[in-house]
């Protein structure tokens, strides 16, 4: 085996669910269609008589056929689960949208796991995730954003998998931030992070808004991490360190995604009547309040909210909306 069809065996091993065996089968049939011909040469020796064919070519004819078809069909059933896919995302209306990337094993799923709070397949191994999975996570101060954990990067990742991923990595080119996700704890992070770009690249996502996050730190000691604060910040300027592991570990990823969140939200003063309380209460649970101003007949709020609410409040009948322009 060569090093694309080892890793597409491990891929095919890895995949659980039917878009990934799709996408892994479909890689695999790609790469192999054009290297047949070698599987057959020892009856392409035995020809029949003038103007016959061996049955080395006839049997590489059948297996081309066979191949092209089973192409096809995945190719129109990877165009369903795209479809299906954009539909949804659509769906989300004005949501935050994060998609996590990395070298394999970065510890991707991990973090979405520990802020969701909700369950995720996570393991130590090399391709552990093949399917996107998205969550919703609260990020407090009423910011909310739904995070997307997506497949492991590795150094020359081929081509066939980066055209059959294609729709899972929509999901990377449309996010409105990417959190970069290195494994601190591995001594050729920075490798990792050149091999992560290039694919970004590949795919049209490498200008993409960008949080760095060096994860597995409780893996360092105070040496390596203080020395690790100083590479980072001389390569690539602010960087959040994270450790899933550790009490508040993820709380300086919290805070970088909530003023990415925030700054997407506009300044409004909100006029509610002080009889409408149901009003004052959402705008309390849905926006950012920053200044609270009471009268004998309405409520004054300052606060940060979608562009959503606010048209929803500026629908609202006694209630008046004055959108600021942020400096």
């Amino acid at each position: 085996m060569d090093r694309t069809e080892l890793i597409l065996d491990i891929f095919a091993l890895r995949a659980r669910t039917a878009e990934a065996r799709f996408q892994v089968e479909l890689a695999q049939l790609e790469y192999m269609r054009p290297r047949l011909k070698r599987m057959w040469t020892h009856l392409s020796r035995t020809q029949g008589g003038i103007g016959t064919r061996g049955p080395g070519e006839t049997q590489l004819e059948t297996d081309r056929r066979m191949v092209d078809r089973r192409i096809a069909r995945l190719r129109r059933e990877l165009g369903h689960i795209s479809r299906a896919r954009d539909t949804r995302r659509k769906g989300r209306g004005e949501e935050f949208r994060v998609a996590l990337v990395g070298y394999t094993n970065a510890g991707k799923s991990s973090i979405l796991k520990a802020l969701s709070g909700t369950d995720l397949f996570v393991e130590d191994r090399l391709f552990a995730t093949l399917d996107s999975a998205t969550r919703g996570v609260d990020l407090d101060s009423g910011y909310r954003a739904l995070i997307t954990d997506t497949v492991g990067f590795i150094r020359k990742l081929p081509h066939g998998l980066v055209a059959s991923f294609q729709a899972t990595l929509e999901e990377v080119a449309e996010a409105d931030l990417l959190v970069h996700v290195i494994d601190a704890s591995s001594p050729s992070w920075d490798h990792q992070v050149e091999a992560v770009e290039e694919v970004l690249h590949e795919i049209g996502a490498s200008g993409h808004p960008t949080v760095l996050a060096f994860n597995k730190v409780d893996q360092l000691t105070h040496t390596e991490e203080d020395a690790l604060r100083l590479r980072a910040a001389d390569l690539f300027g602010p960087h959040v360190l994270t450790s899933t592991r550790e009490q508040d570990g993820l709380a300086s990823l919290r805070a970088a995604l909530r003023t990415r969140v925030r700054a997407q939200r506009p300044t409004v003063e909100l006029s509610i009547p002080v009889t409408d309380g149901k009003t004052l209460a959402q705008a309390y649970r849905e926006s950012e309040v920053l200044d609270r101003r009471d009268s004998d007949t309405e409520v004054v709020l300052t606060a940060r909210a979608t562009r959503a609410q606010i048209g929803a409040w500026e629908k609202q009948r006694g209630i008046r909306v004055q959108i600021w322009n942020d400096t």
